[in-house]
């Protein structure tokens, strides 16, 4: 549970480890793409150039070149620390790798995100994860070029497994990085609009039965006996579709507005009443005149 400043309690589903996992891996091939395109422009905007600077490298590097190597350096650090930060700040605080899989980060105090937090637990990403591995796969190279590492990827390897394990010790499966910025990271579940009921059935066709043909049309005193505490609980009855359900707030109208119409047609029926309380209401509150209920 989840309970925001305003303490209202929201249920929330943690994300588990292997879409967490599945959302890192989008978001490195992402990177590695979006850096390699970056490099890929800047090499055919430069020509030669880059490549004249590494060859005389003991030599004066020109000023278009030097400048390039900047620019390749701010670029590529730019992408790699900015992919992260301004999208987990943004509306949906996920990257497109937890869009795709479905998650997002959330702050677990229930609060909204803030530039420390979302700063801090990416900084984090790098010491657990990227630091490691570079440093794991460069004392691996360097030993099998036959250089002497000692312990070094022994250790590499240790340093990493401690930080992989991490979200395994713990119930909201969070990493130190998460730790640390007070986040967790859950479900964010892809949902759509339900389609508006005055647009489908009895409702849409002005009142008529497509089961029998028959039209419904209520008086202005039949509509007057609901408000609109009766009218959302009619909308949640009619969105459920439980036949019993139907069958009895049918039967309950019909004798509260003094309707015989028979059985068998019941969402029609409802479908039709819906739809022209809803309007009286709504008209009803152009003029600022509202009815919270029956009682009223």
């Amino acid at each position: 549970m989840l309970v925001t400043p305003e303490g209202i309690a929201l249920p929330v589903n943690i994300a588990t480890r292997g879409s967490r996992l599945g959302a890192l891996i989008l978001d490195f091939l992402i990177l590695i793409i979006a850096i390699n395109l970056i490099e890929l422009a800047i090499m055919l905007v430069a020509g030669g150039l880059i490549e004249k600077a590494v060859e005389a490298a003991d030599d004066a590097v020109s000023g278009a070149a030097e400048f390039l190597i900047v620019l390749r350096i701010i670029a590529g650090f730019a992408i790699w620390y900015g992919y992260f930060l301004i999208q987990e700040l943004g509306p949906r605080s996920a990257t497109l790798g937890k869009r795709i899989v479905g998650i997002r980060v959330a702050a677990r105090g229930g609060g909204r995100l803030t530039p420390e937090a979302i700063i801090a637990r990416n900084l984090m990403r790098d010491i657990e994860i990227f630091y490691p591995l570079v440093f794991f796969f460069v004392t691996l190279f360097s030993r099998v070029a036959g250089m002497d590492m000692g312990g070094f990827i022994f250790a590499a390897l240790i340093w990493f497994l401690i930080f992989l394990a991490f979200p395994f010790f713990n119930k909201d499966a969070m990493r130190a990085g998460d730790v640390i910025a007070g986040t967790w990271v859950v479900d964010a579940p892809r949902t759509r609009l339900a389609r508006a009921l005055s647009a489908q059935g009895a409702a849409a066709s002005e009142g008529t039965s497509s089961v029998t043909g028959a039209r419904y049309e209520f008086g202005e005193e039949e509509l007057a006996v609901y408000g609109e505490h009766e009218l959302q609980t009619l909308e949640k009855l009619l969105r459920d579709g439980q036949e019993e359900a139907l069958a009895a707030v049918h039967e309950a109208i019909c004798r509260k507005i003094g309707w015989d119409p028979g059985a068998g047609d019941e969402r029609a029926f409802l479908e039709a009443f819906y739809a022209q309380l809803r309007a009286r209401l709504e008209g009803g509150m152009r003029f600022g005149v509202r009815k919270p209920d029956k009682f009223s």
